[in-house]
């Protein structure tokens, strides 16, 4: 009889059990956070919830018993996963003197899913950049192929006319369309047109954009004609705040002629902060004249990492010292880049989008911000990234949000970790925990 009830009771709590995990519909669930998804035109506190990697539910109030894991945000900002449009991720590129950085080492950490190699390969190289980096990362990463067939290393090489070919170059872009969303020129001294011309035709021919780095300023070949001329709506300038190259007009300090006339136009203006690239003398004239950013990037090197950049959220605080609120810079570093590249299931959190998210906070204080003279604005808020989701999975967690006390037995939810993080190692037999009765041992 009393096997009888045991074997009854038993049944009963697996029951319980069995049942009590069927109605857990979701993986994970993050709760009163403040969501700005502006794809979505979402800014307010809302829960979401991640099953199988993808965005599953999103309204006001989703019952915590639906998920496996479940995350209380009230006070963080809960985001797409932000997306770098313009980093340098080919770590071992031969020849190249100023390294990139590999993807997964400065990206979680930041909040980034999703960055874009900008132009480090060129079409004879990328098959090997693909097979050394992008097979490798778990960040998601996309590449501009260089219209340099030899991609960006430096010297003579990137001032070589005869490699700058526009049909092996489309080819390529054409044969990897799910990784190459762009051509890029840049860093060219020359008076001559032709690798932008160049850059241009075979971005028509594989129907994505063209960024341009505008090298060297020469009076043959103006960026006003580069922006009314030769460029197509959608293609991106980047560097905009560096004054290197007539971005600023001489008498009024606001934005030149061919900055305002390439907007008119459609063309796209990126930050590309980098290591020289972002004057406080421009960029605070350009924003008070309304001339802000269509997107915020980095131009991540292993040089930039070290200057005035740091990284993408370091940069994204300039914006917001100069005064964007936080729904626009957000939107720079999400749905902005996302349509750039024309990867519209990316930077928003519309059900059926990868789950890529971002949990950020807010630090209030006073904090440097330098450019590359090393002149500095004192901005009051700093962002920080506590957690990031990519592809349903938690990646990042800055202060152990996700965790289980160490000394307290291992909750539900970490006995499913397999459906919700990627950070988590199952407790081995004999793993310590302290007990109520423990003593030191003695040595």
């Amino acid at each position: 009889m009393v096997r009888k009830l045991a074997a009854v009771s038993l049944l009963v709590c697996l029951t319980v059990f069995t049942s009590s995990l069927c109605a857990q519909e979701y993986d994970l669930l993050l709760k009163k956070g403040h969501v700005i998804d502006a794809k979505n035109n979402r800014d307010a506190v809302m829960d979401i919830a991640v099953k199988d990697g993808v965005i599953a539910r999103v309204e006001p109030d989703i019952p915590s018993a639906s998920a496996v894991k479940t995350l209380e945000l009230s006070g963080y900002y809960v985001t797409p996963g932000l997306i770098d449009i313009h980093t340098h991720s080919w770590v071992d590129q031969p020849h190249m003197l100023e390294h990139g950085v590999f993807p997964d080492d400065f990206t979680f950490r930041n909040g980034i899913t999703t960055v874009v190699d900008a132009g480090s390969s060129g079409w004879r190289t990328f098959p090997e950049f693909k097979e050394h980096i992008i097979d490798h990362a778990k960040t998601r990463v996309l590449a501009m192929l260089n219209i340099v067939g030899a991609g960006m290393i430096g010297g003579a090489a990137e001032q070589n006319l005869s490699d700058m070919e526009a049909e092996p170059t489309a080819a390529m872009a054409l044969k990897y369309p799910d990784l190459i969303v762009g051509i890029k020129s840049a860093h060219f001294n020359g008076p001559e047109w032709l690798p932008y011309e160049q850059a241009v035709k075979a971005g028509t021919s594989a129907h994505i954009p063209v960024m341009i780095d505008y090298g060297a300023r020469r009076i043959e070949r103006p960026l006003s004609e580069l922006l009314e001329r030769v460029l197509r709506p959608g293609d991106i300038y980047t560097h905009m705040y560096s004054g290197h190259r007539g971005e600023q007009d001489s008498q009024t300090g606001g934005p030149g002629k061919g900055m305002r006339e390439g907007r008119a136009r459609g063309i796209i203006f990126d930050v590309g902060n980098g290591s020289g690239s972002f004057s406080w003398a421009v960029a605070v004239p350009l924003v008070k004249a309304g001339f802000l950013p269509d997107s915020i990037s980095t131009d991540l090197h292993v040089h930039s990492m070290n200057t005035d950049m740091k990284d993408l959220l370091n940069v994204s605080d300039k914006f917001l010292a100069l005064g964007l609120p936080v729904k626009e810079v957000i939107a720079d570093m999400t749905w902005h880049p996302a349509r750039e590249i024309q990867r519209p299931q990316l930077g928003n959190l519309s059900v059926g989008a990868p789950a890529d998210i971002a949990v950020l906070s807010i630090q209030h204080g006073d904090f440097g911000l330098q450019d590359m003279y090393n002149t500095v604005l004192v901005g009051h808020d700093r962002m920080v990234c506590d957690l990031t989701v990519k592809d349903g999975k938690v990646v990042y967690d800055l202060n152990g949000m996700t965790g289980d006390p160490w000394d307290s037995p291992p909750s539900s939810a970490s006995r499913q970790a397999h459906r919700w993080t990627t950070l988590m190692n199952e407790r081995g037999f004999g793993t310590a925990r302290r007990t109520p009765d423990a003593k030191p041992t003695k040595p």
